[in-house]
């Protein structure tokens, strides 16, 4: 792969850019997919370029150059921190996965991820097509020892419980695997627990079974099996069922489902942000009365927004392999790859997958 560092003509010199690069990798380097998701490559690039603003991080800018560089000449960046890799193809939002992973394999989403594979790069980010990017995965990474099937998870935010319980929620599978035996819940418990251990710093992440009642025989033979499975497993904090009305308090932090249900939950709780944002922006507009409500409301309806804002969580990993792939929602704009690199970067260096490894063994 043909990779250029950064920088307007007048600044890209003679100096190899690898050497350069390789004496910098004490902070991660983050392989970021340019060119997927609704607002590429422009919001992409612009986060990638605020990264570069603040933090240490090293980015490869996956995608076309000229693109990318188009983008670059209307931002401020640091040239040092990133890099382009060229690609010519494009996973879009629309294509049908399968059929795009096999027929675009110079697609900037899958060049990223093999330059995880390959050592370039130490974790991936996408805004772009999930199904390609959970089967991006599943090609160019090895799953860890055991695992069956890979778990794509989600953060959303939910009230507390607890002093330090962190505001967002764990909740996978969220699409990757449609349908789960008991062994591959308990091994999303197990990934699961282990993520928010070192992202949400919670020394015994609660573990939460999503179910249809609070009863153990409740739910079928699957999640009654994994239920009982589940309470015996060390280092994972069960506490049980958990129904939908209990998934915006804070029982579980972590809550673990099959990917079916899981992504119809996600989008519930997409939907229902959006309709308390409508509903409080159409009220406004037509009652005075209304308005003078939602002035003294201002202040809860503020910690809504900011509450219900993905832009502020980045994305959320698909888990089971010995690489990480940060998936960032696919209306993403700068706020939020910029997060979602971060989330990437931390992931690295906290050892996620390090971590993960450990309790499966213990397991």
């Amino acid at each position: 792969m043909q990779r250029r560092a950064v920088g307007k003509p007048e600044t890209v010199g003679t100096r190899d850019a690898c050497e350069f690069f390789a004496k910098q990798r004490a902070m991660p380097t983050i392989a970021l997919d340019a060119m997927g998701g609704d607002h590429a490559p422009h919001e992409i690039v612009k986060g990638a370029a605020a990264v570069s603003l603040d933090t240490q991080i090293d980015v490869i800018l996956v995608g076309d150059e000229k693109q990318i560089q188009s983008c670059l000449d209307r931002v401020q960046y640091r040239p040092e921190r990133l890099q382009i890799q060229h690609c010519e193809q494009v996973i879009a939002m629309n294509d049908e996965p399968h059929e795009a992973v096999r027929k675009k394999p110079r697609a900037s989403l899958l060049q990223a991820v093999q330059l995880v594979a390959a050592g370039e790069a130490d974790a991936a980010v996408t805004a772009g097509n999930t199904g390609a990017a959970v089967l991006a995965c599943a090609r160019f990474f090895r799953p860890l020892p055991g695992i069956r099937r890979a778990a794509l998870a989600s953060v959303y935010p939910r009230q507390t419980e607890y002093a330090g319980q962190d505001q967002l929620a764990l909740l996978l599978d969220v699409g990757a695997t449609i349908r789960c035996e008991a062994t591959e819940l308990v091994q999303f418990a197990i990934m699961g627990s282990a993520y928010a251990r070192r992202i949400s710093k919670v020394p015994s992440p609660r573990v939460g079974l999503l179910n249809m009642g609070s009863e153990d025989n409740k739910g079928g033979q699957v999640l009654v099996e994994a239920y009982r499975r589940l309470g015996r497993v060390p280092g994972v904090n069960f506490v049980g069922n958990i129904e939908g009305h209990e998934l915006i308090k804070g029982r579980a932090d972590v809550i673990v489902t099959e990917g079916f249900t899981g992504n119809v939950v996600l989008k519930l709780l997409e939907g229902i942000a959006d309709m308390l944002s409508e509903l409080a922006g159409s009220a406004a507009r037509e009652s005075w009365r209304y308005r003078l409500g939602l002035r003294v409301l201002e202040s809860g309806l503020e910690r809504l927004r900011s509450l219900t804002d993905y832009t502020a969580y980045g994305g959320a990993p698909i888990l089971g392999f010995e690489h990480l792939l940060i998936k960032a929602h696919g209306r993403s704009e700068a706020r939020a790859i910029s997060n979602a690199i971060k989330v990437a970067a931390k992931a690295v260096r906290d050892g996620v997958v390090r971590e993960i490894r450990a309790t499966l063994e213990s397991a």
